[in-house]
């Protein structure tokens, strides 16, 4: 008899932040670029539907369709219940978003995840608001929540950076830096930002035979891509990678181990995850690395390759 291999755990990642700092506008920005990578969203109330009345082909009691294979699902005061009911979809999900409500913690949120079977915490995201999280996050009975918020997070979304004045962003970026040290903070309008920077799916699909690093550019986001010939250490890989100088928001991709096995990395932020590659990756082995708001400093990432 044929053993059937175990379903692939479900990434997740929390969508936290203040009130009105643009979390529901940053789930559709997501959702308008999936391009047949199937998206699950979970949101606290559908009181105030957070998905664009254009992407919605089918709406029944707690569960919307979106366009490309999507869904949105209401949980309110019982997410647990609606991670057990998510799991039974068909066809099963690519990934989870769980925008959670704008005064929740996200840590407590994300040790809920890990409690259920079949799911994997892929990372945490907080989006603030330029123009007033300053304020908040100082305010004496606001301050407390922000604040736990922003150090929870692996990537602060510091948005709506084109309503302020640059001398105020500046003060924000350095209140930020003392805030949450070691979380990346990127800068977005509109959260305009590219979904890969932020989700780990859709690293199956990297292929070619490049040998050189190549770039893209996606609004003020690198993305440039190495090639890994060499059996490395993946795990200090990792460790090396997360190293704040290099400024790296996101980094996934494929590496063979020194036991020969691929085997697939993600980073998101200061969070990394190495695991044995799913049955239809092959090599060759390469990662790819973005960062915001400058250039990937290809020699930095080549010597780190290098030593590992």
């Amino acid at each position: 008899m044929t053993e059937i291999p175990a379903a692939p755990d479900l990434p997740v990642t929390l969508v936290g932040g203040y009130l009105g700092a643009g979390k529901t506008t940053l789930i559709n920005h997501l959702l308008r670029q999936a391009d047949g990578l199937r998206l699950a969203v979970l949101v606290n109330d559908f009181g105030e539907l957070p998905i664009d009345a254009d992407l919605i082909e089918d709406r029944d009691d707690n569960v919307i369709s979106i366009a490309g294979g999507c869904v949105c699902c209401s949980y309110g005061s019982d997410l647990m219940a609606a991670l057990v009911d998510l799991d039974k979809l068909v066809p099963r999900p690519h990934h989870l978003l769980i925008e959670t409500s704008g005064v929740a913690l996200p840590v407590a949120i994300a040790q809920s995840v890990q409690l259920i079977v079949g799911y994997a915490f892929d990372g945490i995201v907080v989006v603030a608001d330029a123009e007033n999280i300053l304020e908040r996050g100082q305010d004496r009975y606001l301050g407390d929540t922000i604040e736990r918020q922003l150090v929870a997070a692996d990537i602060v979304l510091l948005n709506k950076t084109d309503l302020v004045r640059p001398e105020e962003l500046a003060d924000t970026r350095r209140w930020l830096a003392e805030k949450a040290p070691i979380s990346r903070v990127v800068e977005t309008v509109r959260a305009d930002i590219p979904l890969p920077t932020l989700l780990g799916i859709g690293s199956e699909q990297l292929n070619g035979n490049d040998r050189e690093p190549r770039s893209h550019h996606h609004a003020s986001h690198e993305a440039a891509v190495f090639s890994v010939d060499h059996a490395i250490d993946p795990e200090r890989l990792a460790e090396m990678l997360i190293d704040p100088k290099l400024d790296l928001i996101r980094t996934k991709g494929f590496v063979f181990s020194s036991d020969g096995r691929l085997r697939a990395l993600q980073i998101v932020g200061r969070r990394w995850q190495v695991t044995d590659a799913p049955a239809t990756a092959s090599g060759p082995g390469r990662i790819v690395c973005i960062r915001h708001r400058g250039r990937v400093d290809a020699g930095a990432v080549s010597r780190i390759i290098a030593a590992c």
